[in-house]
């Protein structure tokens, strides 16, 4: 680009040692503009480019150091540990701590049919055998039928709740195994309203699976919602 009074022309270098500039009619309106483009785009690239370096070198200092800090009060002996209320503790500790908080679950009545997780607990069906099974075997922590208060006077006891140890975030994880069940299915339906008065919404921090006596919950069903929800 030349400027000769208030008249603005366009060249366009041409690739040869000698230099040359190809002059470009103000007709040539897309020409002028594909290239104004390209080298503005070639620019910002430039400057974007640096900019992702200095974060990049930024977030490796601050995850070495927010992993010293967590590190600081995890490293120390039990004993001091009774004394101190860390800034932060390491996944580890946070996992630890939270299975360890005491919960009473929901009794199993007389005569009720039970199975028996790789944990040792009990659960009320085989499609509950195999969630907390999945989820045993990739070590994502979880509480079965631990009591929820959602406002005052309604607590239920959800399937599953879990954290992301990545994130530290509770989900909780319902499964409906009698969907073609009238009085179920209403009962589930009610459920999810209870939740949703309650702050927990569904496919944020509530996961739902569904089966019927036709249509059983699938092992590749219950990986993926491990997948998309505990291990991103």
């Amino acid at each position: 680009m030349a400027k000769h009074g208030k008249r603005i022309q366009y060249y366009l270098k041409v690739q040869s040692s000698s230099g040359a500039e190809k002059y470009i009619s103000k007709k040539q309106i897309k020409t002028i503009r594909t290239y104004l483009q390209k080298s503005y785009n070639e620019k910002a690239l430039k400057l974007v480019s640096r900019e992702i370096q200095v974060l990049e070198k930024f977030a490796e200092r601050y995850c070495d150091n927010l992993e010293a800090v967590r590190c600081l009060y995890s490293d120390l002996p039990d004993e001091m540990k009774a004394f101190i209320d860390p800034i932060d503790v390491t996944d580890e500790d946070y996992v630890r701590s939270w299975m360890n908080i005491p919960f009473e679950s929901k009794a199993f009545q007389d005569m009720e049919t039970w199975y028996v997780t790789d944990r040792k607990e009990r659960v009320r069906s085989k499609s509950e055998l195999n969630i907390a099974n999945a989820l045993n075997r990739v070590n994502i922590p979880y509480k079965y039928e631990c009591p929820l208060e959602l406002r005052k006077g309604i607590t239920i006891y959800p399937d599953f709740t879990i954290l992301n140890p990545i994130h530290r975030k509770i989900y909780y994880w319902e499964h409906r195994g009698m969907m073609d069940d009238r009085e179920y299915a209403k009962h589930a339906v009610a459920r999810i309203k209870d939740y949703g008065r309650g702050g927990i919404m569904l496919g944020r921090e509530l996961i739902i699976t569904e089966e019927t006596a036709n249509t059983p919950l699938g092992s590749d069903e219950i990986a993926r919602v491990i997948k998309t929800y505990f291990q991103s």
